[in-house]
């Protein structure tokens, strides 16, 4: 009789696997809907939306986006990467202009999976991707930084970076303003300290309890305990008045230019940031693989459906995936369920997240873009040479000083511009025995007619009479231009006594044309 619990995998998923427990699919779901739970308000807080509108987002991403999704194991919802390009979308154009460029973003991804353009995406070079992750990271730090002390961001990245100093000075003085700042900074601090503390000396049998949820709770429970006037979440009573339902009319938002390349934007970084996500959660477990189109065509349906519902964008988020692989997952189950627990406190305990002050959910972002910057990485680019590492800082800075299209736009180009240096890179070694007259000419890298000049000056200085050997095994390419400089030198040099031998290896049996290099060296 066969498994009645093993069924067929379709489009590269397998939704109930032999090992599959029911217990171990609701355990994670749980997991994971505690981690989640309070970075779909920080998130949200960070984008200048309302708290609801990240929380609605976690509902589309697992009850929608994880029911159809390619990655089985990962979980889609609101992310701290977007969080920096939806606050430019809403302070210009307000949340609908979000929704609208949204629903823009979730076509996007849905043609690109339809069109099986998921691989594409993942051809960034990894100098980019980290780049921008710490770019955003830097960004989302010095952002939170403010809300932590109950003070308003900045306008730009800089502006947040330079007036750090000035949320210090608020948060350690009592007397600033008509907010109490140091009493906020007080419970941001407590809620890093015990998101640290319990990250490395949590009780083994807790080890499924996640760090943000525990730091929440002692920062909700310290404000309360002695009510200090401090900012809290603002939940309304009634979460589903907050959807705000598409209108044909909000098209016309569209003839701002601008809000075109927001969509854009965003449907390129959450595409890259899910893909990237994805490819690591594959790392994590032995389970079915991605299917990354599939996963891109889930994104774009979920992001559409937020911008519908004017909810915030999604990703799939590595943060939420490693609790949900770590926590025992092995279905999309455990996705689907914490979607639906989300739903369930939204919809009935709402109350419940009103005690949360603004300046724990900042912390716990302030921590998030801490760790986005992952100097880890930094060493890993170190062992390629220095140019990946110049491709990650000048992405960095690029998004920070100016914006996240136009940084990670100024990384991909410094990429190609090391892909074509590399390609037409070419050194010349020189050898020379006088008594033999004797001349060995070792070519490295790749001959082309950018380097044209390069080698006919090398042929120049072969003195008149030798007999020049050109070594090419150590060529990784050479181009007809460069095979014509080396038939006509040898057609002037013979007349006057020099000779041309060429060293035989598999590029010369495919490039060298039948007029040069009459003499081989076998």
């Amino acid at each position: 009789m066969p498994d009645p619990v093993k069924k067929k995998r379709v489009d590269g998923t397998q939704f109930l696997p032999k090992e599959f427990s029911w217990g171990n699919e609701l355990l994670s779901s749980v997991v994971v809907f505690l981690v989640a739970l309070p970075l779909c308000m920080g998130i949200a807080l960070a984008s200048g939306v309302p708290p609801a509108l990240g929380l609605i987002g976690g509902v589309i991403g697992g009850l929608v986006v994880g029911l159809i999704s390619g990655s089985p194991l990962q979980v889609s919802g609101p992310a701290a990467g977007l969080a920096v390009i939806v606050w430019e979308v809403v302070q210009k154009h307000g949340i609908e202009g979000m929704a609208t460029a949204l629903v823009l973003s979730g076509i996007i991804q849905f043609a690109a999976g339809a069109f099986k353009f998921g691989q594409v995406f993942r051809a960034i070079t990894p100098a980019v991707i980290y780049g921008m992750l710490a770019g955003i990271g830097v960004l989302i730090f010095a952002s939170q930084f403010h809300m932590m002390v109950d003070d308003s961001p900045r306008s730009n990245g800089i502006q947040n970076l330079m007036s750090i100093p000035e949320a210090i000075y608020k948060g350690i003085s009592p007397d600033v303003g008509d907010r109490a700042h140091h009493l906020a900074a007080f419970i941001g601090l407590l809620t890093i300290g015990s998101l640290l503390l319990w990250k490395r000396f949590h009780p083994k049998r807790l080890s499924l309890v996640p760090a943000p949820l525990v730091a929440v709770v002692i920062g909700s429970g310290a404000a309360a305990l002695f009510q200090f006037p401090v900012l809290f979440v603002s939940i309304p009573d009634n979460m589903l008045e907050t959807i705000r339902i598409f209108e044909f009319d909000d098209l016309l938002l569209f003839r701002d230019a601008s809000l075109i390349v927001s969509a854009v934007t965003i449907a390129f970084v959450a595409s890259a940031e899910t893909l990237l996500s994805a490819s690591a959660v594959d790392q994590m477990h032995n389970g079915v693989r991605t299917n990354y189109d599939r996963e891109l065509l889930a994104q774009g349906v979920g992001n559409t459906l937020c911008g519908l519902l004017g909810a915030l964008p999604m990703t799939g988020v590595i943060v939420r995936s490693s609790a949900n692989v770590l926590a025992g997952a092995k279905t999309r189950l455990s996705t689907i369920f914490h979607g639906l627990w989300i739903l369930v406190v939204v919809l009935v305990f709402p109350e419940l997240l009103s005690v949360i002050p603004r300046a724990t959910l900042a912390a716990i972002l302030v921590y998030t873009g801490f760790k986005l910057v992952d100097l880890k990485q930094v060493k890993i680019l170190k062992h390629y040479g220095r140019f990946p590492l110049i491709i990650y800082f000048v992405t960095l800075i690029g998004i920070v000083a100016t914006d996240l299209l136009t940084g990670v736009i100024i990384g991909v180009v410094l990429s190609l511009i090391k892909v074509l240096w590399a390609a037409s890179h070419l050194e010349i070694e020189i050898k020379h025995d006088l008594q033999a007259k004797r001349v060995e000419l070792t070519l490295m890298g790749s001959a082309t007619f950018l380097r044209l000049p390069l080698l006919a000056e090398a042929l120049d200085d072969v003195p008149q009479g030798a007999e020049l050997h050109v070594l090419l095994h150590k060529l990784r390419y050479i181009d007809h231009a460069c095979i014509e400089l080396l038939a006509n030198w040898e057609k002037q040099r013979k007349a006057q006594g020099g000779t041309l031998v060429m060293e035989r290896d598999d590029l010369l049996d495919r490039c060298l044309d039948s007029s040069v290099g009459r003499q081989y060296v076998p």
